[in-house]
């Protein structure tokens, strides 16, 4: 019998970190380094039997999902991309607010037409305790390879709430790229914050230089990197990446590939600058 927070369950360490357990819950993948990507939102898969207890059509619900941030982890040596959507489970929520029906936890949209079944919150929260019993066993097998490791927990959001048709929301609140770093030890991973700021801002995007600011509209964080700073503290330097939607039209779904291009060309400058701080 294996148990879901040994390590060894999940990973083997021969001469690089090898992965023993499938899971259809997301793609993962394995190289060697110490650079963690993650897209915990990018999913939509939603579970058969949850969508008669939805209340909103497909498209409502792609535009709260984060879609296209999986191909931005590729910048990672190890890149995550979970599969099913924010609502079936949201793993950047803890476990009591994961799969909530209060339309007060969902920017006041109601997904849900009333209390699900308790067997189906069991079944999506299984799906957040898997996770979580996962990431505990990379990344304390990270750690004790590397001794510190840079997870960029990325995501992306919404700026034309009001309709396709109404005037964006204003940019003072809401930089072209905003990077959450509520959770990062300043004393040990500061300079590395700046740094990765500041490289990021060099790469242009669509022509222009990309307006890049710290805890904007996220001030206080998500519940993941809170998650990770409670476990590992200073060994673990969490930055959330928030990318406004202007590589796509949030209400359409189409991509603007350029755009997206841009974001993850500047997103590997900013890595490879910051890199040799998480080497031994």
């Amino acid at each position: 019998m294996t148990h879901d927070n040994d390590a060894s369950a999940w990973f083997g360490d021969a001469q690089r970190l090898v992965q023993l357990r499938e899971c259809d819950d997301w793609d993962l993948v394995l190289g060697n380094g110490p650079v963690v990507a993650t897209a915990i939102h990018d999913g939509h898969r939603m579970r058969r039997s949850l969508l008669p207890h939805l209340a909103i059509d497909e498209a409502d619900r792609r535009r709260d999902e984060d879609p296209f941030t999986g191909m931005l982890t590729s910048v990672g040596d190890v890149r995550l991309r979970v599969r099913n959507s924010r609502f079936q489970v949201d793993l950047n929520r803890p476990r009591d607010k994961a799969l909530s029906t209060d339309p007060a936890d969902t920017w006041g949209i109601r997904f849900w037409k009333g209390p699900l079944p308790e067997e189906e919150r069991a079944l999506s929260l299984s799906a957040h305790d898997r996770f979580y019993a996962m990431m505990t066993a990379l990344v304390d097998a990270l750690v004790a390879r590397w001794g510190c490791v840079l997870l960029l927990d990325i995501h992306s959001y919404n700026y034309r709430r009001d309709g396709a048709d109404a005037d964006p929301a204003d940019p003072a609140r809401n930089p072209d790229i905003e990077l959450g770093v509520t959770t990062l030890d300043a004393s040990r991973w500061g300079d590395t914050a700046r740094r990765f700021a500041e490289v990021l801002r060099q790469a242009p995007v669509a022509g222009r230089a990309p307006d890049v600011r710290n805890n904007v509209r996220y001030p206080t964080g998500g519940h993941f990197p809170e998650w990770v700073y409670a476990k590992w503290g200073d060994r673990v330097c969490t930055i959330s990446p928030e990318y406004k939607k202007i590589h796509m039209d949030e209400w359409t779904g189409q991509l603007d590939i350029a755009a997206l291009e841009d974001f993850r060309d500047g997103l590997e400058h900013a890595v490879a600058a910051v890199r040799g701080g998480f080497l031994p």
